[in-house]
């Protein structure tokens, strides 16, 4: 029986039961013909392949719907909220349909995420789907009890990822069936579902396994190589030139008004110039080097289990065979860095659970493991899901010669006594940060930023390294996802990818484009679209930076042209024009007339010039031209930050709102020192400068030096 909570009697709906599922009728409807459940399963294609779901399968698991909640609601805009789940099942679901008279027969579903287990959107969400004439569909991607991986992206074994398009694709079949039957119409609604970062994988694996979506917008997507790669590049530089203090140079250099030669500008030594080029070479963007990036490791604490859980053997492989930098370590610099320090419990402290140890290394902690050598935890250790003897880095206090074990670490901590023996080693994360070179793949892969690290000719040379048996990309991203990437999807898709994206290397949509152009050949941009943001992080981004925007706004009106493409035959704008050049690095033109896509272009000098040398108190002006590529909008809002500090941004009026604004505006400057102006735009579709939705930012950037 399904339990529904009423709120008061205003257009309540009435349930049915067709055919074993629940359908819901808005107040004062007549009994119609609704879609059914299939008497016929959805099943795989071929023997070992992911389940196909259409709209006339039934999941065999999936199958069973209910509803807990049923009301009406008014924030943040009015709708009716529909929540509930599937019978003997942990995933939920929830809906938001809007007012009849706003309803344009369509859904927006996500974002979804591997690692959002959570039913329930954000506001601004609901009123953006709602204000783009859909109805808004999410699900907990199966929920907590079910999904394939846990908090630190480790695999469940016996357990499905299929889960997570299965689950969002049952959701959105049956949204549909309360949909036509709430708004009296036997129109299919259309449907569209994104995602980003590991939710990119999800948008593209409901796409390729399913026809359940008409499209889908896939954001700061991955490569299928990026579990761990796209984060080994980082850590790799991280070690290398964060000690020496040099990151600021590397930083100044590639910014507005650089040289874009860190390795003279910054004077970096062999090992540092070459751990730079790999880095860049590998895709990780160039402007990127600032932030998080400096000392964070991104999602890596995610993923990085994957290599001891697939490829136990590398560890000790990297330390004791030739062609490993472990092994080899022409530098030196690896032996020093590496801890190996066994010691004994001396004590266990609670809130938080730590172990307090005898002895504590010297050296830099970052990622050390701790390694239960004697005891119980020896075999207990398993139980997180990584081979005997490893955990993932948990938290330590050189001070208190303490390590955190809580949370997922709990039954390590449970385990381990006064008296036995552990030892801290940060082999694990120094063997990670040069595994990308181990990792090739072939020609069907075509991870091309790894061609460095062939032997002429390129891209057929024989690698330079030894190479893994196990990609454990490829693993990664199908537990994320629940399907290999073919680039055979269905309906059409537009994937938004962010130039600074230093998580999420640019170079991965190219890639999923190139997989698609395989198998669309001369269709391809009948189905198919790039628009890369620059100035873009791999989250939201913006507010009060003043060197990243936020691609929100770009992703809503990607979703809006992806849904006039497929209902109306309006063309999506053109791609962003793009090249990649030294083996990994997305470049793009430098106007907005040659970029296109669908961001406006920002073009800012000091005193004519990408840089400027002046003396206190001497006047810089600064010229500002903004330019939307042809047909994409207007500038709705240009607003200067004169010195480039965090939150200072001041709008300025322009007139009218159009396609090109040129602005000015002259500056003094009182102290010494190097300044970075920045000029902040914003374009809309419909030049609507009220709106809050599918406002498109992009700066520009300025050196100003100040003796």
């Amino acid at each position: 029986m399904n339990r529904i909570r009423r709120s008061g009697n205003r257009g309540r709906f009435a349930q049915v039961m067709v055919a074993g599922v629940a359908v819901m009728l808005g107040a004062g409807s007549t009994l119609m013909a609704a879609r059914t459940a299939s008497a016929v399963d959805c099943t795989s294609p071929t023997p070992g392949a992911p389940m196909f779901i259409d709209d006339t399968c039934t999941d065999p698991r999936w199958n069973t719907p209910f509803i807990d909640i049923d009301e009406m609601r008014t924030t943040p805009v009015p709708h009716r909220y529909v929540n509930g789940g599937f019978t003997g099942t942990s995933a939920r679901f929830s809906f938001y349909f809007p007012p009849a008279d706003q309803y344009q027969g369509r859904f927006i579903q996500g974002p979804v995420h591997p690692l959002t287990l959570n039913e329930n959107l954000g506001n601004t969400q609901i009123a953006f789907v709602i204000a783009s004439g859909g109805y808004a569909v999410m699900t907990n991607q199966g929920g907590a009890a079910e999904a394939p991986i846990t908090s630190d992206g480790v695999i469940i074994q016996g357990k499905n990822p299929e889960i997570f398009y299965r689950v969002n694709a049952a959701a959105a079949k049956y949204s549909r069936q309360l949909a036509t039957a709430y708004y009296g119409t036997s129109a299919r609604p259309y449907g569209y579902i994104h995602g980003g970062s590991g939710g990119a994988y999800q948008s593209v694996s409901c796409l390729e396994n399913t026809t359940v979506w008409d499209g889908g917008v896939p954001f700061v997507q991955g490569s299928e190589s990026a579990i761990p790669t796209a984060y080994t590049v980082r850590i790799h530089v991280q070690r290398i030139i964060g000690p020496t203090g040099k990151f600021p140079c590397v930083d100044q250099a590639y910014d507005a008004g650089g040289s874009g030669d860190p390795a003279t500008e910054c004077n970096l030594t062999e090992e540092e110039a070459g751990a730079l080029e790999e880095a860049t070479r590998g895709g990780f963007p160039t402007r990127g080097w600032f932030g998080g990036a400096l000392t964070g490791a991104g999602a890596l604490p995610l993923v990085a289990g994957y290599v001891p859980f697939l490829d136990f053997a590398y560890i000790n492989d990297f330390w004791t065979l030739a062609g490993y930098l472990g092994h080899d370590d022409p530098y030196g610099s690896l032996a020093t860095a590496r801890i190996q320090h066994s010691t004994t419990v001396v004590n266990k402290l609670t809130s938080p659970n730590r172990l307090v140890l005898a002895t504590f290394p010297t050296g830099i902690l970052t990622a050390i493991d701790l390694q239960v050598e004697s005891g119980a935890g020896a075999s207990t250790i398993g139980q997180q899901g990584f081979p005997a003897g490893w955990a993932q880095s948990p938290p330590t206090n050189a001070g208190a010669k303490t390590v955190t074990l809580s949370g997922n670490y709990t039954p390590i901590y449970n385990a381990v006594a006064i008296g036995d023996q552990v030892r801290l080693d940060n082999s694990l994360y120094l063997a990670l940060q040069t595994y990308h070179r181990h990792q090739l793949g072939g020609p069907v892969q075509a991870y091309y930023p790894w061609d460095q690290f062939r032997n002429p000719p390129v891209p057929n040379g024989t690698p330079i390294y030894p190479q893994r048996s196990v990609i454990t990309g490829i693993v990664g991203q199908h537990n994320g996802s629940g399907g290999n990437i073919t680039g055979q999807f269905n309906g059409k898709m537009i994937i938004q990818q962010s130039l600074m994206d230093v998580d999420a290397h640019p170079w991965g949509a190219d890639w999923y484009k190139r997989r698609a152009q395989k198998f669309l050949g001369n269709k391809l941009d009948d189905r198919f679209r790039i628009y890369f943001q620059d100035y873009a992080q791999h989250g939201g981004g913006g507010g009060t930076s003043p060197r990243t925007v936020s691609y929100n706004g770009a992703l809503q009106q990607d979703l809006r042209d992806l849904s006039a493409w497929v209902e109306q035959g309006v063309k999506a704008p053109a791609s962003t024009n793009y090249q990649i050049e030294n083996f990994g690095q997305v470049v793009v033109p430098p106007t907005a007339g040659q970029r296109k896509g669908i961001q406006p272009v920002v073009t800012l000098l000091a005193n004519d010039a990408t840089r400027a040398d002046v003396a206190v108190g001497e006047p810089v002006t600064l010229s500002g031209l903004i330019q939307c590529p042809p047909g994409v909008g207007k500038v709705v809002s240009a607003e200067w930050n004169v010195e480039g500090t965090t939150g200072g941004f001041v709008s300025t009026p322009f007139g009218d709102t159009r396609p090109s604004v040129s602005i000015e505006t002259t500056h003094v400057f009182t102290t010494p020192g190097t300044y970075f102006p920045v000029l902040r735009a914003t374009s809309q579709r419909q030049g609507d400068p009220n709106t809050p939705f599918a406002r498109v930012d992009n700066i520009g950037r300025v050196r100003v030096v100040v003796h």
